[in-house]
Order: C-alpha cells, then sequence, then structure tokens
C-alpha cells in the first residue's frame, strides 16, 4: 500500500541484486549522504527531521537487504510493501523524525514528556500559515502510545492550494509547537528546493552506478 495520490512506487527492478548494489555502494552511498545534507533538519536539541524521497527510501531498501542478505524476489517485494509507505503523496511531504537521545536518563526524561509530538511539527511559511504534521496512518496505531512516545516518528504534511508556491518563494521554518519542546529552524535554500521539487511530483530515479 503506498500513500493515496503518490507517485510510482518503488518496485523490484528498483532494486539491484546484492552482488550488483556491492559493486556501485560507495559511490552510491557517498550520492546519499550529499543528498541528505540538503533533506536533514535539526530542530532544537533532540528532534531532527529527514524528509523523504524516493531515493532515500530506495536506499533504506538496499541497505536493509544487504544487511539481512535478503535475496528472493519475495523478500525484497516484503521489504518494498513496508518502504513504500515512506513516500510522499503528491502535494505532501513525508519525513522520518527522530529523537535524538544517547543515555538511558535522557531516555527516561523526554519520551514520556514528547507524547504527541508527531502532531506538533509544523513548516512555517512566509506568511504565518504552518502547514502541520500528520503521523503516517500505517504507523500511527502501531507508534502511539499514552505514557511514552517513540524514538521514531514517519509523518507527513499535507500542503494545500498555495502552499507550494508559498514554500518555493520563502521564507520558511521549520517548527516543533509541543508543549515541552519548543523549537525553530529557518530552512535553508537547497532544503527548499528539494522539498518543493518533492511537492511537484516524485522525479525519476537516477541509475545506481
Amino acid at each position: 500500500m503506498t500513500p493515496q495520490g503518490a507517485g510510482r512506487p518503488l518496485e523490484l527492478g528498483d532494486v539491484a541484486d546484492l552482488r550488483a548494489y556491492e559493486r556501485v555502494r560507495d559511490e552510491y552511498r557517498r550520492r546519499i549522504i550529499e543528498l541528505k545534507r540538503s533533506r536533514r533538519v535539526a530542530l532544537g536539541p533532540i528532534v531532527s527531521l529527514v524528509f523523504e524521497s524516493a531515493e532515500t527510501v530506495r536506499f533504506q531498501v538496499q541497505e536493509m537487504a544487504r544487511a539481512e542478505r535478503i535475496t528472493s524476489d519475495e523478500g525484497i517485494a516484503a521489504e518494498l510493501e513496508v518502504y513504500n509507505r515512506l513516500l510522499p503523496g503528491v502535494g505532501e511531504l513525508s519525513a522520518t523524525m527522530f529523537v535524538e537521545l544517547t543515555s538511558e536518563a535522557e531516555l527516561r526524561e523526554w519520551l514520556p514528556r514528547l507524547v504527541g509530538i508527531e502532531r506538533a511539527i509544523g513548516i512555517e511559511l512566509a506568511s504565518g500559515e504552518v502547514v502541520g504534521s500528520e503521523p503516517e496512518g500505517t504507523h500511527a496505531e502501531a507508534l502511539t502510545r499514552d505514557e511514552v512516545t517513540p524514538a521514531v516518528h514517519y509523518i507527513r504534511f499535507p500542503f494545500g492550494p498555495g502552499h507550494a508556491a508559498a514554500l518555493e518563494a520563502g521564507p520558511a521554518t521549520l517548527v516543533a509547537r509541543h508543549r515541552a519542546y519548543a523549537a525553530r529552524t529557518p530552512l535553508g535554500d537547497a532544503t527548499r528546493a528539494e522539498l518543493v521539487a518533492d511537492l511537484a511530483g516524485p522525479a525519476p530515479l537516477a541509475p545506481l552506478g
């Protein structure tokens, strides 16, 4: 199942087999790391978001297949079923949100305080209007807890008419508006360009090699 209105989901033909992937992995990883420089945004001291695209999702599938030594079409198809849910739909942005805590004490302190944060992130446009986050539907029920929040969330930003043009014109700011966590990060030009391209629809995947 892919997001409603999404572009073409990733298919078996988009994923290289393990031997072929090993031959191109170093260069491909460098490309994805560079791509993520403009798609990863720190939001305050302990939260960051990576805005997902077909390329970032394909990378996750390739790396999972490599780590788990998945070689069958059935196994790859199962991974695609999971990861295709991270693709943004047309007219929306999709992000993986990380609560970046490194110690047990921080986890015990912050995860109970941040319940509901998946609905408290937004992209503030120049007009002051905020495009608010929504949890990704497939994962929302599994991840939602009344007493503690997970350290990873999958969220979407549904853009309405005129929002994409406002984002392109800039400026825009990523904001957290949670009762226990408030933060603001202006989006750089390179990040806004990536997000505007996402809203226009999926671009063709580049060759792996």
